[in-house]
Order: C-alpha cells, then structure tokens, then sequence
C-alpha cells in the first residue's frame, strides 16, 4: 500500500502529534485528550526542545490542519471534545519508530544514546544498536525519509539524527544551537548529562528500596544488617 505524500508540518503541529503519542503511554487513563490537556502538553517546559507557549486557539488549529492527512482523529462521545494522533495507520509505522519520531518532535535532535534514555518511556529499546536500526529504516523508506543523520558538531563523540517532518533541517541553525546550550569540550552534552542524572536516581531509589528490605529481613531473622 502507498503512502500519500505528508505536507510539511509546523513546530506547533510536530508538537500537537508529539505529545498525543507521548501521552498515550505515559498517561493512558486521561487519553484521548482534551483540549486543555494537549495545550498543557504542548506548553510543558521539562522534556521540550524548545519550549513554546500557545494559546487554545493556535493548537484547535493545528489540530485543523492535522486532520487534513487525517494524522488526528477526534473521538465522539462525553461532554469534554478529546483527540488521538493516528500515525501508526497513517503513516505506517511500527510503534518503535513512531516512539523515536516522538521524541525527536518533542526534544529536538539527539544521538541514539539519548534517544534510547529518552523513549524509555514510550518504548525500550534493547540497546543503542536496535535504536540506530530503526532510525536506518526511517532515513531509507522507499517513500521518503523521516529522519536525517546530522553532521558530528566538533568535539561531540556521536551524531545527533533530526525528524523531518517539519522539512529539512537547516544543519548552521542546529549547530549554533547546540553550541548555545553548551556542548562541553569532553564531548558531553547537557542533554546527556542530565539523562545520566536522571538514571542516577533512579537507581539511588532502587538502592534504598533493597536496603529497607533487607532490612526487615534482617529485623526478622533477628541478625545484625
């Protein structure tokens, strides 16, 4: 089956049809959304890249123009108008490749290392070399590429892939970003940094987790932890 040619989509509407995908996972008992809580999404200020502030009006009309290529469906029933992106059918996409779309329209361009710490979430990866696989296949579809693999910015140790469902990305506007956010000289950026910092803590909390029950077990057996 062909895939109809997509329009060039704007940041709102790569936004709009991140955030449907990204709240299907991690919040399933509010999805579809309402209007409010995709305007919440879309105005978040942690895990955006950049961050934007849009009213209801400008997401009711991206929303508009998604449901050209029927990318978004509204749902009928309840009081409360909700909508659902439809990209897997529209697109057709595996949900790892429209995980790693996600992240990318949500947090801009990223290495596979990060892209794998970043779709936890959504969806886990068994490792980096299972990212970069679907991230080839989005670059080579035979209907068009999704994906591109960005020049390496000096002293960064791996390429960062963009989406491009907003068009191509113009590489002097990214790499000028990159350096205002402040890729260190080692190579890190601060993207990683903070990945790395995140699953710091969550293994301090698994860690403290064991230590509490071991010990109660302790406490119980009567011997010293």
């Amino acid at each position: 089956m062909s895939v109809p040619a997509l329009p060039v989509l704007s940041l709102l509407e790569t936004r709009v049809l991140g955030v449907l995908f990204e709240k299907q996972h991690t919040v399933p008992d509010t999805y579809p959304l309402s209007l409010n809580a995709l305007m919440a999404g879309c105005n978040q200020k942690t895990s955006r890249h950049p961050i934007i502030e849009v009213s209801e009006a400008e997401v009711l009309a991206a929303i508009d123009s998604l449901r050209g290529p029927a990318l978004v469906m509204e749902s009928s029933g309840g009081r409360v108008t909700r909508y659902a992106h439809n990209m897997g059918r529209v697109l057709h996409l595996p949900a790892q490749s429209i995980a790693l779309l996600t992240v990318l329209m949500l947090r801009g361009p990223q290495t596979p290392g990060e892209l794998r710490i970043n779709c936890e979430r959504l969806h886990k990866f068994a490792d980096i070399s299972a990212v970069e696989g679907f991230l080839q296949e989005l670059a080579e579809r035979p209907e068009g590429a999704m994906v591109v693999e960005l020049p390496r910015q000096p002293g960064a140790r791996e390429n960062r892939w963009a989406h491009l469902l907003g068009g191509a990305p113009i590489i002097e506007e990214l790499a000028a970003a990159a350096s205002a956010s402040g890729e260190l000289a080692a190579g890190v950026t601060v993207s990683e940094i903070a990945a790395l910092k995140a699953n710091v803590a969550r293994l301090e909390a698994e860690l403290n987790a064991l230590q509490g029950v071991v010990g109660k077990l302790c406490a119980e057996l009567g011997v010293a932890g």
